[in-house]
Parts: structure tokens; C-alpha cells; sequence
């Protein structure tokens, strides 16, 4: 696969591992990502991730505002094939079927469930059991394209965001790895999509953050840990924004929803809909994380017990 020129778009931490993967055993031609950003306080310059790998690795680097009015310069290199992951824009038809290989995605959900940018978060806070990759064809649409090959893992209760995150940025650059071969060899699967079956994965918006502890238990414990560690999920405990980090679904419960119920030791009670969800881990505004019995400890339970969120 040495021989292949390969122009990959990528631009968080999750495409790391595919784009290494590329380096390693293609031609990689060149990186496209997304413009630098300013972080911070200090309004720093921050490169992306997938620009750091490039630079290290002296590939080129091109970074449109808006790929779909600024392909020309991707089509001048003669790529053999594109390869995408989480770039972060539309590509336009102009690229999709220019190369010899076309281009493809490397999905983080298994597809047509999931389709759209935040499929790690919305297995979670959905209730899947399981997740996965999918290697696919490019299309104009929402990641509508053909399926070529995909792989699956569960999701434990132990999961969140950040280890589904990890676990799905591997598995994505071992599968391509193992289908990048059918895909130049023209012996590769196109299954279509079963538009029946399609479900979607829209970005957060920042209402959906906050909690909303009328829903069951196990619906706010799913909620909790499919935005953590990012960007997290949060409540109001009289009057101060807490982000809320980690959770345990506790005992059937009488009473009014969002109430703190219970404040013991190590966790707060919180009334849903039908039980309690025990709060372990929180965040309190411009603080760090901490454990909830140091939160507990800097409080007066009191005014803690039976307060409203």
C-alpha cells in the first residue's frame, strides 16, 4: 500500500491513530484540518491534533475555512484515494469521486444508526449496548454512503464518552488497516444502508448538558456519563452550577422529582422519576473535579437536604 497517495482529513485526537496508521503504511500526500483556533485565557493559537502529527511527520498541511468552496488545491496533488475521519466539514461532490478509490469514512457509530457528529455521546445517553466502527463510501448526504466493512464492541456500565472514545479511535485504525487492502484490490463489500433503520446523532447543544431529573434513573445515569469527561453534564444546586461526573443508580424512592433526597457520605441522593441516582463525582464552577464527600464536606447538608435542582 506504499505505492497509494492518500490525502487524509481528520481534525480531534480521535483521528490520531487512523492518520499514524496512514503514515505508516501508505503514501500520505497530504493532511487536511481545520483552520488553527485560539484557546484559553490568553487567547492562544492551538493547532489540531491531526496538524501536530503532520507537521512532526514534515507532510503537507492545508487548512480551508470552507472546504466546499476551496477543494481545487486537494484535487491538484492527485490523490489516489481520500480518506476521512471527524474532519469536521462537508466534503463536496467535486472530491468524493475524483480519486481512483473514491473516498471514504472511517464512522464512529455502527451505521445507519447514529449517523451525524456526536455518535460516542448519543450511544451512551441512548441506552445502546453496543457501538462500533464502519468503514464506508463517501455520498452528499449525512454519512449516507455504502457500507464497506464495520466491527462492533459493548458498551459496559462502566463506560463513558472518554474510554468509548479511546476504545472506537483504535479499533477505527485497526479496521481500516484490515480493509484498506479489498479497497485497492476492488474485492471489497457495498452494502447499502437500510434507510428503515436510520437513527441520529445531532452535536450537543448546550440545553441538552443540563439534567433533567424527571427522567428515570438509569435515563439521567446514561445522560451523566455520555457527556463525561466532555463537555459534561450539569445541574443547579442552589444557585451554583455543578457539572456532574460520575453516578451510581441507587434505590426506589418515593417523593418529588429533582429534590436532593439523601446527602451521605460519599454521594448525593437525587429523586428521578423513579428512583434515586447517586451523584459520586462532581465539578463545582471555576474548581476541579472532586470527589462528592469533599464536595459534601465544603457545605452544609442542611441546606443541601431537600433542596430543588
Amino acid at each position: 500500500m506504499k505505492d497509494k497517495r492518500v490525502v487524509f482529513m481528520g481534525t480531534p485526537e480521535f483521528s490520531v491513530p487512523v492518520l499514524e496508521m496512514l503514515i505508516k503504511n501508505t503514501n500520505v500526500i497530504m493532511v487536511v484540518t481545520q483552520p488553527d483556533s485560539y484557546v484559553g485565557r490568553h487567547h492562544e493559537l492551538s493547532y489540531s491534533p491531526i496538524k501536530k502529527v503532520a507537521l512532526k511527520n514534515n507532510i503537507e498541511v492545508y487548512q480551508p475555512e470552507r472546504i466546499r468552496k476551496e477543494f481545487d488545491h486537494v484535487l491538484e496533488v492527485k490523490p489516489d484515494i481520500i480518506i476521512t475521519c471527524a474532519y469536521g466539514q462537508i466534503i463536496p461532490n467535486e472530491l468524493l469521486d475524483a480519486p481512483k478509490y473514491k473516498a471514504i469514512n472511517v464512522h464512529a457509530s455502527l451505521l445507519p444508526k447514529l449517523r451525524g457528529g456526536s455518535p460516542l455521546h448519543r450511544a451512551i445517553m441512548n441506552g445502546y449496548s453496543e457501538t462500533g466502527i464502519t468503514i464506508m463510501y463517501m455520498a452528499p448526504g449525512m454519512d449516507d454512503g455504502d457500507i464497506i466493512t464495520s466491527r462492533s464492541i459493548n458498551i459496559t456500565d462502566e463506560d463513558n464518552v472518554g474510554t468509548i472514545h479511546d476504545k472506537l479511535s483504535i479499533l477505527g485504525s485497526e479496521l481500516l488497516y484490515e480493509t484498506l487492502p479489498s479497497i485497492f484490490d476492488g474485492t471489497n463489500k457495498r452494502i447499502h444502508q437500510d434507510e428503515s433503520k436510520v437513527t441520529f446523532a445531532y452535536n450537543i447543544k448546550r440545553e441538552e448538558e443540563k439534567v433533567d431529573f424527571n427522567k428515570t434513573a438509569r435515563e439521567v445515569f446514561n445522560h451523566i456519563r455520555g457527556l463525561y469527561p466532555f463537555p459534561c453534564a450539569y445541574t443547579v444546586i442552589n444557585g451554583e452550577v455543578v457539572k456532574l461526573c460520575e453516578s451510581k443508580v441507587g434505590k426506589e424512592l418515593s417523593g418529588e422529582s429533582s429534590t436532593i433526597t439523601n446527602v451521605y457520605k460519599d454521594s448525593i441522593g437525587i429523586k428521578c422519576k423513579d428512583r434515586e441516582i447517586l451523584i459520586t463525582r462532581v465539578k463545582p464552577s471555576g474548581k476541579k473535579e472532586m470527589s462528592a464527600r469533599d464536595f459534601i464536606n465544603g457545605r452544609n447538608i442542611e441546606e443541601l437536604k431537600g433542596a430543588k435542582i
